[in-house]
């Protein structure tokens, strides 16, 4: 067998290593940043990319960061990286998602001659901007919302541009917080290189880039079978966001997916135009909703990589809520639209692969950012997404507390945040009565409430207030979620400075039932009464 052919065993085999390489750098990257929302949240996502900008391996992170990717090593590949470099980049408009997502790409070079990419993404605390942790309800353009990167060499030749790092750092509050998970950032990238430099002299080159061709391959023929069993035809869907933060008009997002023979495309014709307020979302993080649910609806088994992203096309109006043009505001677009894509891509499949769409989850990230306008070592930034209720499915109830969609975080402790923060967690815990009665109830939203012990700004980024995630197959929708400042109800999308004992609270929406309630088995009513949760 010559060194460009690759048996099946050993393409598992080295299928399995480059995902090692993936999470061995986000091992690196968790456990040397600083911040608690990367190193307990871990808001941060890690993949291996081709020599091309292609898609080999990643992590399993967060959905939101991962699919939006190769827009970023396309963008870097244009800028050409050469050995020792390592790009910085944050700015949606050249590769980025959002200006909190700072993201890193390293040309991974063996013996002088690049093999592939690394790339890490962390969303970092603060970046600048109009209020403290850079997540602005209400923000017009993006530069009330952060500093804004273009790709450029942070290190040049293996050297550190502190010109850049300096810069960077200037435009930042709690700068040694952003060095420190800069340098885990850096650290990760530097780990795939040695592991990819390991493999190479274990395997060799040809064979090395020969796996790299066939697991793409693998991936594109198993989601190509998966896509030929659904049947053909156009399935169209539309939702709405509730406001953009400057207005509270609904916002439609509309698409139609053709499933045609083992292909399928998404046309978002009908979506609203860019609108004011910062729920404008790039085209990259559209792109990853859609392949977050083809994988859903697909096998979510089949090994991400390039190969699943081929057999789907996006077609997005130029200057939409899904392909803004610039300096239109952002921020929450990769947190609250992504979701909302989420939702409506999986409402057009449900009639093309009906056991495999589930009822609709919370639909929002629930984004609650806390900090200080004092800066420097004395200030701080503390922000959190907040999970909530899964949707009912075909053969079970629907998770409660958890992350839904395009997102794949932890919490931030209780222990952790009031260690590190000056913050007091007043109530955290399940919200009952809030799944959506079916056949198979939808899970259960979460209460956490927040006392604030200095003087701060709040800002929240949320959805699901007004329209409720919506059962499925005959079951009822989930309870809606509110947020309360002092037991005061405030917008969806606020942001308001505090005083010090100021009390947060976020009741997040729980999960739609899926089935008609009627058609609850009984065991499955006692265990709804024992555990309180009958209505």
């Amino acid at each position: 067998m010559s060194d460009r052919e690759v048996d099946p065993v050993t393409l598992e085999i080295m299928r399995n290593q480059f995902e090692s390489v993936a999470e061995e750098m986000g091992q690196v990257l968790i456990t040397s940043s600083y911040s608690p929302n990367i190193k307990e949240r871990r808001d941060c996502s890690t993949a291996l990319f081709d020599a091309d900008g292609r898609l080999v391996a990643q992590a399993e992170h967060i959905p939101v960061h991962l699919g939006a990717m190769p827009e970023a090593v396309d963008t870097v590949l244009d800028y050409g990286p050469e050995p020792g470099d390592v790009f910085v980049l944050n700015d949606p408009f050249e590769g980025g998602t959002h200006l909190p997502d700072v993201t890193m790409v390293s040309p991974l070079s063996v013996d002088g001659e690049v093999l592939g990419y690394a790339v890490s993404r962390a969303h970092h605390a603060d970046v600048g901007g109009m209020t403290p942790g850079s997540m602005p309800a209400g923000a017009r353009e993006i530069y009330q919302e952060g500093l804004r990167l273009p790709p450029v060499r942070l290190v040049a030749g293996g050297e550190t541009n502190d010109d850049v790092l300096s810069l960077l750092l200037a435009n930042v509050r709690n700068p040694g917080e952003r060095r420190a998970d800069i340098r885990a950032q850096l650290a990760a990238n530097e780990r795939a290189e040695e592991r990819l430099a390991d493999l190479v002299g274990e395997h060799g080159r040809s064979r090395v880039l020969a796996a790299f061709d066939a697991v793409m391959d693998y991936s594109r023929n198993r989601v190509t079978a998966e896509l030929r069993d659904l049947p053909d035809g156009e399935y169209r869907a539309r939702d709405v966001l509730e406001g953009d933060g400057v207005t509270d008009d609904d916002i439609p997002v509309e698409v139609t997916a053709t499933v045609d023979g083992d292909t399928v495309a998404f046309d978002f014709d009908g979506t609203a135009d860019q609108v004011a307020g910062n729920v404008n979302a790039p085209l990259a993080v559209a792109k990853s909703a859609v392949y977050f649910v083809v994988r859903c609806v697909t096998d979510p088994e089949i090994p991400p990589n390039q190969g699943c992203y081929d057999p789907i096309s996006v077609e997005v109006p130029d200057g939409s809520l899904l392909n803004p043009d610039a300096p239109a505001a952002v921020v929450g677009g990769n947190v609250e639209t992504s979701q909302r894509v989420t939702d409506v891509v999986f409402a057009a499949l449900a009639d093309a692969a009906p056991e495999r769409v589930p009822a609709q989850g919370q639909g929002t990230m629930n984004n609650l950012t806390i900090g200080s306008r004092v800066g420097g070592s004395d200030g701080f930034t503390y922000y959190e997404t907040i999970g909530g209720g899964f949707g009912g499915r075909a053969g079970g109830d629907g998770m409660g507390g958890v992350q839904v969609g395009m997102t794949n975080t932890l919490n931030t402790p209780v222990e952790a945040l009031e260690a590190e923060y000056p913050l007091f967690v007043e109530a955290y815990g399940l919200r009952e009565g809030s799944g959506g009665r079916g056949e198979f109830r939808g899970g259960l939203g979460i209460v956490r409430s927040v006392t604030v012990e200095a003087d701060a700004t709040v800002s929240l980024l949320t959805e699901r207030r007004r329209v409720a995630p919506r059962g499925i197959a005959g079951g009822e929708d989930g309870a809606t979620g509110q947020n309360l400042v002092d037991g005061e109800a405030v917008p969806s999308k606020t942001t308001r400075d505090v005083p010090a004992g100021t009390t947060v609270t976020v009741r997040t929406p729980g999960g739609g039932g899926y089935g008609d309630p009627d058609d609850r088995d009984a065991d499955a009513r006692r265990r709804d009464r024992e555990d309180g949760k009958a209505e």
